[in-house]
């Protein structure tokens, strides 16, 4: 399994990361461009017209570049990045990992509250386990995540969990298959690249995880 939860494919375009110069497919990287006023911007979605730089989706590799001005270097120009760059990438990816699981809960594949978790569980409708990376480990641990890679996402707080689900709160969470599953692992994986280790003065995990 490649970096975000998808196989590489061999007939996909191969990209290279600017911090560590390794090439694959695009899971697992970020979309960069230079937007007006020689500005670097981050294309989450992969959509911004222009000639798209790459880096991992590690905060690491987005440091290093802004440190070692990898943009301008790629852009074969002088361009400037952001200083908070990093913090764009973060908050950018938990919104786009909520409004996909908010998606998924509008077409009837993804479920939240313990109760009705564990029953996908048990029935083996669920193939991914959501839960809230601050909720309690003891009530966390009494749910199992499903069989296989990629099958527990634990990147998100539990407010944030909520506004996915509509409610206040929430630190359980199951994903049915489909493309829509699909989609929340892999923007879940770079998020989890990308989010800072504490929240709060908590530490926390490394977010999605493989079983």
């Amino acid at each position: 399994m490649s970096r975000g939860g998808a196989d590489k494919r061999r007939d996909a375009p191969e990209r290279r990361c600017l911090v560590t110069g390794d090439r694959g497919g695009k899971a697992g990287l970020i979309r960069f461009v230079v937007g007006p006023g020689d500005i670097v911007v981050p294309d989450l979605l992969e959509r911004l017209p222009g000639r798209g730089m790459w880096v991992s989706a590690e905060r690491d590799a987005i440091e290093t570049a802004l440190r070692k001005r990898v943009f301008s270097r790629g852009a074969k120009r002088q361009v400037t990045a952001p200083p908070e760059l990093v913090e764009l990438i973060e908050a950018g990816l938990t919104r786009r990992v909520i409004e996909l699981l908010s998606l998924a809960r509008k077409s009837g594949a993804a479920v939240a509250g313990y109760e009705k978790t564990k029953a996908w569980l048990v029935s083996g409708e669920a193939v991914v386990l959501v839960q809230a990376m601050d909720g309690s480990e003891r009530g966390k641990a009494k749910l199992r995540p499903p069989d296989g890679p990629d099958s527990l996402i634990e990147i998100l707080t539990g407010s944030e969990l909520g506004l996915a689900f509509g409610r206040e709160n929430a630190i359980h969470g199951a994903l049915a298959a489909g493309g829509l599953t699909t989609r929340v692992v892999e923007e879940a994986a770079r998020l989890q690249g990308m989010r800072a280790m504490h929240v709060g003065d908590r530490p926390v995990g490394k977010g999605t995880t493989t079983t």
